[in-house]
């Protein structure tokens, strides 16, 4: 049986009304550090593409699919070089304007009863600021749900906000969306991901020097073990046949 993937009971009736206004809003929050949502989903998506090179071959040659893409800030970077892009989420308004506003890319309305993707069929599988708006008793079963669509050898990236950053606990208290977030520390993404059979990988902090410090971020290569970024990744492989 698959797993339920809702993010919480209401979260089309809470996430529609924002669709149109997603941008700005987020903007709004970020806007004392002098960030976008369009330069916090170019960074992520640089760190994603540099990962998926190293850990499983050129992005081109793979299939990735979004969870929780929202109004598909992330697509715009990664479609000219993703091999095959599928963005979902379950706020159906969400939906419809990221396809509006990337026509070229695939979105699907997801259900809450189950991806609606074959077992293994994605060689990627993301998730961008998402879990912290999964209820922390549903988590487990939606990275179960998550894993399932991964093909064995291939990898989940979590990617999360902070919670050790004190930037990042203000930009997530100011801003309307993240009004029933629960931050989600490190070593709970790295348990969720090995509860769900998977092998971790990789975990970086990135984001110490956002909007007016980015002239700075070049130096980030070598700061990823430290705990004060504004966020951070954990990448995962599912294990192939065989492997112990």
């Amino acid at each position: 049986m698959r797993e339920a993937i809702s993010l919480h009971p209401d979260a089309s009736a809470e996430f529609d009304p924002h669709a149109r206004t997603y941008r700005d809003t987020v903007d709004g929050s970020l806007r004392f550090v002098e960030a976008s949502a369009d330069e916090m989903a170019r960074v992520k998506c640089d760190l994603l593409l540099d990962a998926a090179s190293r850990l499983l071959g050129d992005p081109s040659g793979l299939s990735m699919l979004d969870v929780g893409c929202g109004v598909g800030l992330m697509e715009r970077f990664l479609l000219p070089r993703a091999g095959r892009l599928v963005g979902g989420d379950v706020s159906a308004e969400m939906v419809a304007e990221a396809q509006r506003r990337e026509p070229e890319a695939a979105f699907v309305h997801l259900p809450s009863a189950g991806l609606p993707f074959d077992t293994h069929a994605f060689d990627l599988q993301f998730s961008a600021c998402v879990y912290h708006h999964v209820p922390p008793a549903e988590r487990r079963g939606v990275v179960a749900e998550l894993a399932r669509v991964v093909r064995p050898g291939g990898m989940l990236f979590v990617f999360e906000h902070n919670p050790y950053n004190p930037v990042t606990r203000k930009i997530v208290a100011d801003c309307p969306l993240d009004r029933d977030a629960v931050l989600l520390e490190p070593r709970e993404t790295r348990s969720l991901l090995r509860e769900a059979g998977l092998e971790i990988v990789e975990q970086r902090y990135y984001l110490f020097f956002p909007g007016r410090l980015r002239a700075l971020r070049p130096l980030e290569r070598w700061l990823g073990w430290l705990p004060l970024g504004g966020q951070y990744y954990v990448a995962a492989r599912k294990p192939r046949s065989g492997d112990t």
